[in-house]
């Protein structure tokens, strides 16, 4: 970890940027005491992208029909 004032946080902006991209944490100092960190960001999550499974899976026309007597009866006795 590396530790910086704020004037030489301004004047080597892009230095500490490129460090802290590589993994590396950035303390930036006002008067000795540390006031703020600079860390990268790590890779972004992957989007979602819809319709991936189109076409891969089939659902029975009667998906939605009521279930048998036999099946609710064992569920109400449960």
């Amino acid at each position: 970890m590396t530790v910086v004032n704020i004037y030489d946080a301004k004047t080597r902006l892009s230095k500490l940027i490129e460090e802290a991209a590589a993994g590396n944490d950035v303390v930036i100092a006002r008067g000795g005491k540390p006031v703020a960190r600079l860390t990268g960001l790590g890779p972004s999550k992957r989007k979602l992208k819809f319709g991936v499974l189109k076409g891969k899976i089939k659902v029975s026309a009667d998906f939605d029909a009521p279930l048998p007597s036999e099946v609710l009866g064992q569920i109400a006795g449960s």
